[in-house]
């Protein structure tokens, strides 16, 4: 295997087999709040007419539920992907550092990897407030840019602390982690992201396939890396 110095791996649709935030709005979300229904701020981001950072803060507020039924429909009908936790397993034997990184609603995270045994694993993500005007922090966003709420190009970078990285993923979000990655893994709707900005990426299915590729592979390809981030915004 490569001398990997870290693992980055988005959380919904990645980790997870699904969209956990989007689970939450068709469960709990109500459309009345600001006129516009949780789909159409979607949307927006889809169209860059909006960043990801004030679609969330638009949609978290939309969420009826209390806190603790939020949490027990997300570790009730949203499981890990059954190849996760013996790739973490694999990873750890090989003292490679695994983070889980994600822009979603955050608190869901905790309970869905405790109820699988993986609570050990380190997380990047928005901080859910039940105290203030909004309901999400945005403690891992970048320092200038307003773009995201939690900036994956941020997590994938400090990383490299460690050495090179590798970045697993699989949605539209994930776009600014691959740009700064050394070695990419895309599915599903980051595959033709990916193609579009250049990114060299290997295509995955489980976590079983990441494995496999990277125990064979010999060199890198390296992160293309742009100076400023497509998503940057500062208003």
């Amino acid at each position: 295997m490569l001398p990997l110095g870290a693992i980055v791996v988005d959380f919904d649709g990645t980790a997870c087999l699904v969209d956990v935030s989007v689970v939450l709005l068709r469960a709990f979300g109500d459309d009345a709040v600001g006129g516009h229904t949780w789909e159409w701020y979607g949307e927006m981001v889809d169209r860059h007419e909006m960043g990801l950072r004030e679609a969330a803060l638009h949609q978290a507020a939309m969420l009826s539920a209390t806190l603790e039924e939020m949490s027990e429909l997300a570790v009730a009908e949203c499981p890990l992907d059954p190849t996760f936790a013996p790739f973490v397993a694999w990873a750890e034997e090989r003292g490679v550092p695994l983070t889980l990184v994600s822009d979603g609603f955050g608190f869901y995270i905790a309970p869905i990897l405790r109820a699988a045994g993986l609570e050990h694993v380190a997380v990047i993500t928005n901080t859910w407030s039940v105290d203030g005007p909004q309901r999400l922090r945005f403690e891992h966003g970048h320092g200038e840019c307003i773009g995201c709420g939690t900036c994956k190009m941020r997590a994938v970078l400090e990383a490299r602390a460690h050495g090179p990285v590798c970045f697993i993923g699989e949605g539209a979000s994930d776009r600014y982690g691959a740009l700064y990655a050394d070695v990419v893994f895309a599915k599903d709707e980051l595959v033709d992201i990916a193609r579009s900005d250049g990114v060299p990426f290997l295509p995955w299915t489980t976590f079983d396939d990441v494995r496999d590729a990277l125990e064979q592979m010999t060199d890198l390809p390296g992160p293309v890396a742009p100076e400023r981030c497509p998503g940057w915004r500062t208003a």
